[in-house]
């Protein structure tokens, strides 16, 4: 349904509702299950009660329905005492069911807290993101913005907290596949792009980047692509006709690939001057790809861009040359005898 909306906006509230909506339904699932599976067992016992309503109807359906109607008030244990057991094995039955019932309210009211508060701790770290890689994070843009003094430092802290948050991320939704289907809240963020995003960095650190970041690249790396993977063994995504299609879709044409080598090139960062590290990043981005791409199309999550177009006057570049002049107006304050010999 989804699909056949032609506004992007409306297309993802559609999949931003489905995450919620298909966990309520889930557990209305459940009940219905249960209130059917034991009326079963009572219609199975020849309905075993006594009802006022089926003194005058003595037919196969009105008995099961007095079945469901005991099952649901047992479930859910409202005790109106209006329907009575003539057996003891109902009686038994019934007390049986209430167990169920409440042992059923208290999983519902145990399982949505810990839900809401994996996708919360989730988008904590996608959100700051936002800031140090873009909106919506590429590779480039993340290199770029730690292209300054120290940098290197702070961008291997970075992917010590995204190993860890894939790690995390791994064990909270293989318990709970359903997080995969809940949406950010903002636009042009995903926990997919995020963590593809983290992925194509450390594939870049990797394969053209000495120094201390690639080392924490590499850690980040093993641990991102396999939660990328084990989750969709989660959704049995090698199984679906749409492998074999997407894992032939390259994310890094010519156009893109020759732009990421001009921003990379001004973070003195070499991949088209040197063969091997193009053939090794290609290599690299061989072990993942295959796998975002088709979790991508099952999840209805585009996937980033390696290098985002430019943009004027985006919001990073603003401060990056506001916060350019203040330094180069202290600088002139703290040496006012230089600027005189300029003079």
């Amino acid at each position: 349904m989804a699909e056949r909306a032609s506004d992007k906006k409306v297309r993802e509230q559609i999949y931003s509702v489905y995450g919620p909506l298909s966990l309520l339904l889930l557990l209305l699932l459940w009940a219905l299950l249960l209130i059917f599976g034991f009326g079963m067992f009572y219609f199975s016992m020849s309905s075993p009660f006594g009802d006022a309503l089926m003194a005058h109807s003595a037919s196969a359906w009105s008995q099961f329905g007095t079945d469901l109607y005991v099952s649901g008030t047992t479930l859910f244990t409202l005790g109106l005492g209006d329907v009575v057991p003539h057996s003891r094995l109902a009686r038994a039955l019934i007390i049986f069911e209430s167990g169920v019932g409440l042992g059923f309210v208290a999983l519902v009211i145990g399982y949505l807290p810990v839900l809401y508060q994996a996708f919360s701790h989730r988008e904590v770290s996608v959100a700051l993101l936002d800031a140090r890689a873009g909106s919506p994070p590429n590779a480039g843009e993340l290199l770029r913005r730690h292209a300054f003094e120290g940098g290197q430092e702070a961008l291997s802290d970075l992917l010590a907290e995204w190993e860890r948050w894939s790690a995390e991320i791994l064990e909270s939704h293989i318990s709970y596949p359903i997080l995969c289907y809940y949406r950010s809240q903002h636009d042009n963020q995903s926990w997919l792009s995020a963590l593809v995003s983290i992925l194509d960095t450390c594939a870049l650190l990797i394969s053209v980047v000495e120094g201390t970041p690639s080392r924490q690249a590499q850690l980040t790396f093993v641990m991102a692509r396999h939660a990328l993977i084990d989750l969709g063994h989660v959704f049995h995504i090698e199984e679906q006709k749409a492998w074999q299609r997407q894992s032939q879709l390259d994310r890094l044409p010519s156009k893109d690939f020759y732009r990421l080598c001009e921003a990379l090139g001004d973070r003195h960062l070499r991949l088209c001057g040197d063969p091997a590290a193009a053939k090794r990043l290609n290599t690299i981005r061989a072990l993942y790809e295959p796998h975002a791409l088709v979790l991508s199309e099952y999840l209805r999550m585009p996937l980033p861009v390696w290098v985002a177009p430019p943009k004027e006057n985006d919001q990073w570049s603003v401060l990056t040359r506001l916060r350019t002049d203040a330094e180069a107006s202290l600088k002139v304050r703290s040496n006012p005898s230089d600027s005189y010999h300029d003079e």
